[in-house]
This record gives structure tokens, sequence and C-alpha cells, in this order.
């Protein structure tokens, strides 16, 4: 499990390397920066005049973090092959299990954000060295799925599961592979990643099972070859890897190539069908929301935030799932800050999320997600009574972020997943829900309902393409006021310098005048 090298207590600043590393009873400093606090004494970003312009900076820093950092002996960039950052070394630990998933996730929304090309090329280039470096064999019993961990670290494979071995995959990031695939599909429009995400869903729809209270619609840990599920035996007694609720992406793989009209629909139709309806008869009443994490046993079962949040977020996206949608993402959103919510920082009116039941750590990319979906609750439901909160607990995040893009989870490592891929897009989700926490001087889209294939920015203008003819966007405009439009309608709110438009083609162009 993640690794306990940091006493859980406040702390105060020396340099980054150690930063989280020695206690103070009772600090002015957070982290590497000193808190602020507003004047109700709530926790303010530690950057700038507020919000919307300390989450622009620290989304910047992160991922020029990223994009600047070496590669390892082998010539490969050193995200790719370890999950956590050593600025001096390269650390032992091989990738993180759900790594290139989220960094293709966050880079998609922030692409769309940044318009910088580069973002693009990193998604492809990981996509790539994934799917031609990493997936079980056409002839396992459980075939073209991804493996989830490099057993040799600088081999350049992909070949195994950190805690189970060599030969064993987990059909749960498998799933978020595919839907991430399909995205970059739609970006491109390269069908090697639609053909590469239909063998994925062919093989999670061929593989899924009713699931009950022990067994979930398919299993956390399977050898890719032999179909056997993974077993730990502890204190002599057998620990099978037969259950996790992380399948809301293994979801949207169907759901997306159904309405592409890709593979087998009828197949996928069956298990989302199934997959719903265990989702719906167990860890929604059980609140048995694990695993997760790949550095956990088997044996060390441990119910998560991710796992919960990821499915509130999909309930609230997808209303029609069930008539009780509202009360049911409540229920998650409730048991999240209940059972993981951490109080150590009532000082600053804060309450962080704990990453999981096994490591009760305040966590920076868990703590984001669960304030971000609050907000997403906000905005679907009406009812915004934790809006405040939610702000306050985005903004003791920015905490982990030091002023160089290193973004060290809280009184632990370095982590690529959680400082990065697993960060990023909850701040930029959280924009779209709150626009206001979007920059004031800046001309960013914040959402789309289709898939961005390009955007230019420029001073006259806004130029975008993307999947489908029919979406709608939503932009902030910084100094700038929409003047007309080339490929749909817009409503422009001058107070909040929000813009929506519903697009009716694939190109469409926003004509600017400076103010």
């Amino acid at each position: 499990m993640r690794c306990r090298m940091f006493a859980m207590t406040m702390l105060f600043c020396v340099p980054f390397a150690s930063c989280f590393s020695l206690a103070a009873q009772e600090p002015d400093v957070y982290g590497c920066h000193a808190v602020r606090v507003d004047e109700k004494g709530d926790v303010a970003p530690w950057y700038g005049s507020g919000p919307a312009e300390a989450y622009d900076h620290d989304l910047r820093l992160l991922w020029n973090f990223w994009r600047d950092m070496r590669k390892c002996p082998n010539g490969i960039p050193y995200y790719l092959q370890h999950q956590v950052w050593k600025a001096g070394e390269d650390d032992p630990r091989g990738l993180g299990g759900d790594q290139i998933n989220m960094a293709l996730s966050s880079w998609n929304l922030l692409y769309g954000y940044l318009g910088d090309a580069e973002v693009q090329k990193n998604m492809i280039l990981m996509a790539d060295y994934w799917l031609a470096h990493g997936l079980s064999s056409p002839d396992a019993q459980w075939p073209n799925l991804p493996y989830p961990y490099n057993m040799d670290v600088h081999r350049g494979t992909y070949d195994g599961d950190m805690r189970a071995g060599r030969g064993f995959l987990q059909p749960d990031k498998a799933g978020s592979f595919g839907a991430e695939l399909v995205v970059l599909y739609k970006i491109t429009n390269d069908a090697r990643y639609l053909q590469a995400a239909t063998k994925i869903a062919n093989t999670l729809a061929t593989k899924i099972q009713k699931g009950d209270a022990e067994h979930s619609p398919w299993p956390f840990r399977v050898n890719a070859a032999t179909g056997v599920v993974h077993r730990e035996i502890k204190n002599g007694k057998p620990f099978e890897a037969s259950y996790t609720t992380n399948w809301t992406p293994t979801l949207q793989l169907f759901v997306d190539l159904i309405a592409l009209k890709q593979g087998d629909p009828a197949k996928y139709q069956r298990a989302s069908q199934i997959t719903v309806e265990w989702l719906k008869a167990y860890p929604l009443k059980t609140n048995v929301w694990g695993p997760f994490f790949e550095d956990v046993g088997t044996a060390d079962f441990s119910n998560t935030e991710i796992n919960a949040d990821t499915l509130a977020f999909y309930i609230l996206e997808h209303p029609e799932w069930d008539k009780n949608w509202q009360q049911q993402a409540r229920g998650i959103l409730d048991w999240t800050v209940s059972a993981l919510g951490n109080h150590d920082f009532a000082k600053w009116h804060v309450t962080p999320i704990n990453e999981q039941t096994v490591y009760r750590e305040p966590a920076q990319s868990h703590t984001a997600r669960y304030e971000s979906v609050e907000l997403l609750y906000c905005e679907k439901t009406g009812d915004c009574s934790r809006k405040t909160e939610a702000i306050r607990g985005l903004n003791w995040a920015t905490y982990a972020v030091n002023g160089d893009g290193a973004n060290r989870f809280p009184h632990d490592d370095i982590w690529l997943t959680d400082g990065y891929g697993d960060y990023i897009r909850h701040y930029l989700r959280a924009m779209a829900e709150v626009p206001e926490l979007a920059p004031n001087d800046q001309n960013h889209l914040l959402r789309t309902s289709s898939v961005l294939q390009s955007i230019v920015y420029a001073p006259d203008k806004i130029a975008y393409t993307k999947f489908d003819a029919g979406s709608t966007e939503l932009f902030k405009l910084g100094g700038a006021t929409p003047k007309s439009i080339d490929g749909g309608s817009m409503s422009w709110d001058a107070h909040s310098r929000v813009l929506k438009v519903e697009a009716k083609q694939e190109n469409v162009t926003i004509f600017l005048q400076q103010n």
C-alpha cells in the first residue's frame, strides 16, 4: 500500500525534497506554502488573488513539470515507467495502475483549456506506447487487455500486476483504457484506437458474470493467460481478488461504442445492463467501494474514495440511469465525507478526504475529485448548499503543488497518478461547473458535449473543430466580447463572462472584439 514515510501531522516548509517531513504543533505553513485564509478564516489558495488565478497557475505548473520530465536510462519518459517521481534517482517502483488512463483523461480536458498542441502529442505518445508494449496476447483467456505494471521497471514493457505478479492484469483498468482510446479516436480519427477499444470491450463483454456481494461482474485481478483469479493467503485464510466497484469507465466504453455502432452493440448493451444492475444491488446499498490501487494487496481489502465518487460523477452525468439518481449521488457523496473525511484541518474550516480505508491520509487528488463532484451536484440539482465548502476543499488541495510543479501527496511521495492525471481533471471540471473559478482575464473552453479535435485561441477569434456536428460548448472569456459566430448560435452573459455555443457543424469560429 502507499508508503507511510512521513508522520500524519501539520507541517512546515523546508526544501521540497522533504517539504512534508517535519512536524510543528500549530504551524502557519502547510506543505511548502504559508497558509492563507480569508476574512472568515477559511483556507484560501496558496497563490494569487483567489481560486480563479490560483487554479490556472497550478494547472500550468503541473503540465510543464510533466512535459519536461526526464527520460529513464533506456530513453523512455520517466512517467511511462514509474509511479513515483524522484528528482535525483529512479524510484524502484513501476507504473501506477491507472496512471496512463488518468493522464489521458486530464490531458483531453487540458488541451481544450490551453490549446497547446503538445498536450495532444503527449496523449498519442502514451497511448501508442501502451498499445505497442503492454497488451495481453490475442490467444489468452483474457485477450487484448493492457497489463497495468512493468515487472522489470526499465525493460520497456508492461507484463503484470504490481502485487499479483507477472501475467496478471486488472480488468477495470482495461475498461478505463478502452474508454480513453475511444476519445483519442474521436480526436485523431485514427481507426487504430477504435479497433483497440473494441477489442477491449469484446473481451469484457464476453467475460462478464452476474456478480454478487463478493464477486463483481469482472474480478479485480486475473491471470490473462489462464483466467485464474488472483488469491492471497493471510493468517491462514484465503482472499480472492474477485471484487471491485470501478466500473463506470467500462460503462462509458460500452455507451460510446454503442453510439458509434461499433463492435457488438447488443452484447455491450447486455453487459451494461448487468453492470448497472449489480452496482445498484450491491455497492449502492452496501457502501463497499473497494478496491482500486495497484499497491494494495488482495488480502488488504480497502474501500476507496475514487470508486465511490467516480460513480457519483457518472450518475450525475447520466440521470437517465435511475429515477432516484439524485438521491443515489447524494448518498455516495455523504458516505465519502462520513467514512473518509479528515478533520485535522478544522482550524481552516476545511475537511479534506482520505484516500482509502487502509491508508487514511488526506489526499489532494481525492479531495479535489470529491469537491468537483459536489460542484457537479450543485450544477445538476440546484442544491448548492455545499458549494462554498467544496471550493475550500479545492483551495486546500492546491497546497500540495510546489512552485516548480512537483505535486507531493501529503505526507508521502510525489505520485504521478495523484499529482497529475488524477488532479488536473478535477480542477478543469470544477471550472466548467462553476465558471467563476476560471480566470477572468483569459479565454478558455471549459466544456464540450462532443470531443475536441483542435482549437486555436487568437486575439480576434477562437476557431475549433470537434467530432460531432451538433454539440454544446461553454467558454469563459477574459478581455474579449463575442461579436458573431460561424457554425452555430451563441448566448452571452456579460456579467459572468460566460459564452454558451450551440454548434451546428464540426468547424466553429467565434469572432471576438477586444474590450
